[in-house]
């Protein structure tokens, strides 16, 4: 087997095995595009309603003391390690 047999091979194996790649990337983007228009069709695609547990508004002046406190206690947490 000569040198150009075997880059001629090679390039054959390459492409064969692109080929598969792309093959395969192809059928995934359409098996999930079909999972898509399955799961919108039976609107299983919408997200439940979250409560929210805490207000997200801002700290008041009181909880300034309460703020201090726990980066006093995470300062002398590490400080002592």
């Amino acid at each position: 087997m000569t040198i150009t047999e075997m880059l001629g091979q090679s390039a054959l194996l390459t492409l064969l095995g692109m080929c598969v790649v792309f093959s395969f990337i192809i059928i995934l983007i359409l098996c999930m595009k079909l999972l898509h228009a399955v799961i919108h069709a039976l609107k299983l695609d919408k997200e439940p309603e979250v409560k929210a547990t805490q207000s997200s508004a801002p700290a008041t002046k009181g909880d300034d003391g309460a703020i201090i406190a726990a980066i006093a206690a995470a300062v002398h947490e590490k400080a002592l390690k």
